[in-house]
């Protein structure tokens, strides 16, 4: 089992920059940021593949975020530029741990999940 714990959350003002981190208790293949807005659908918002380096975005926020892992210490990173009122959510990591050549910015591809951290971007 892998444990995920997020941090970095907090409150900024529009065009503002967070960054979150994701320290993972094991290996994983496939690590991910999540977000969820209230009343809204879990959204994948960028994957990161721990092996070949291998990444990728939603169109919402590519550009503004990077995603970037730490193999040594086990731990993900989400740098985010230039956000918006729309990115207010809670931010969650997920992770894979099965050797998939491929990763996916889908909730089911991910057994594992860490329990959020809220960013909140006021306008």
């Amino acid at each position: 089992q892998v444990q995920l714990q997020e941090s970095g959350g907090g409150s900024v003002q529009s065009g503002g920059s967070l960054k979150l981190s994701c320290a993972a208790s094991g290996d994983t293949r496939c690590m991910a940021w999540f977000r969820q807005a209230p009343g809204k659908e879990r959204e994948g918002i960028a994957y990161i593949h721990s092996v070949s380096g291998t990444s990728d975005y939603v169109s919402s926020v590519k550009g503004r975020f990077t995603i970037s892992q730490d193999n040594v210490n086990k731990t993900l990173y989400l740098q985010m530029n230039s956000l918006k009122p729309e990115d207010s959510a809670m931010y969650y990591c997920g992770s894979e741990p099965r050797p998939w050549a491929y990763c996916r910015l889908t909730v089911s591809h991910y057994k594992y999940w860490g329990q959020g951290t809220q960013v909140t971007v006021s306008s």
